[in-house]
């Protein structure tokens, strides 16, 4: 994942290709001009430039990336933001993070101590399992 300066970066970028080629499509796509002082034949039979399709295209997609680029924007540390304020948040998130590996120490511990019940009441399940089988298996040797 790239930083906040170079998605800005990549942004703005990307906004002067959709320029550069929104000017070359319409250059490529617009009725060609007429002059006053030269005489062109335009050939009335040409089929419809789709200029006005291009141009809600280009201007959708411009659009949205400007809207990237201010919400990049807003999303960079302001100018207010100083070393102290900067120290102050820090140590509060260091105090945030110690509350919470407290809590996960306690959680574990109880999980640990959960477990060893666990496991103790399997140990005595398996232990009557195999007295009732010994027994069992006794007292059929023995009927025989």
């Amino acid at each position: 994942m790239a930083d906040r300066l170079t998605q800005l970066q990549d942004a703005v970028n990307s906004l002067a290709d959709q320029f550069c080629n929104a000017i070359g499509v319409l250059q490529q796509c617009g009725p060609p001009a007429s002059f006053s002082n030269i005489q062109t034949s335009i050939n009335k039979d040409q089929p419809a430039n789709p200029t006005e399709e291009y141009a809600q295209l280009f201007a959708a997609l411009i659009a949205r990336t400007a809207k990237d680029i201010d919400v990049l924007i807003d999303s960079l540390p302001s100018e207010e933001s100083t070393a102290a304020l900067q120290a102050a948040s820090l140590y509060k998130l260091e105090e945030e993070n110690h509350e919470a590996a407290t809590c996960l120490e306690d959680v574990v511990y109880r999980g640990d101590m959960l477990l060893e019940k666990i496991q103790s009441a399997l140990a005595d399940i398996a232990q009557s399992q195999l007295k009732t089988r010994s027994g069992t298996h006794s007292q059929s040797l023995s009927d025989s």
